[in-house]
């Protein structure tokens, strides 16, 4: 467990940034084909992005419980600024609520996965 926590600390500001840059690109700079056929599927990326967010951030602190629900918030923060963000800066994007809820869904998922591998590895 020692060793993910210090991993973390270098992989979630650099899985930040990944994926700021890649709700930031323009419209016209995402694949119109392929896997984006597929329903629905940027709720789904949202979805993952977040998870992958939640539990990377939560594995970096220790296991206070405060430190849950802070980062909670800034993923909601951080969600409904990338909507803004899109809406008003970035060609060829728009808000979208329903982005909102998958990455509080995957938040939340982020966040169970990570207490669910804290809860096997702490100690007794």
């Amino acid at each position: 467990m020692v060793v993910l926590q210090k991993g973390m600390k270098v992989f979630a500001p650099l899985w930040l940034l990944f994926i700021s840059v890649l709700f930031f690109l323009p419209g016209s700079a995402l694949p119109q084909a392929g896997l984006f056929d597929i329903p629905y599927f940027d709720k789904y990326v949202h979805f993952g992005f977040f998870a992958v967010l939640l539990f990377a951030w939560r594995l970096r602190f220790d296991a206070a419980r405060k430190n849950t629900w802070f980062l909670l918030l800034l993923a909601f923060c951080y969600g409904m600024g990338v909507e803004l963000v899109q809406h008003y800066f970035v060609a060829n994007r728009s808000f979208d609520l329903l982005d909102v809820t998958a990455d509080m869904a995957g938040a939340i998922v982020g966040l169970l996965f990570w207490w669910e591998v804290y809860k096997k590895n702490r100690p007794l």
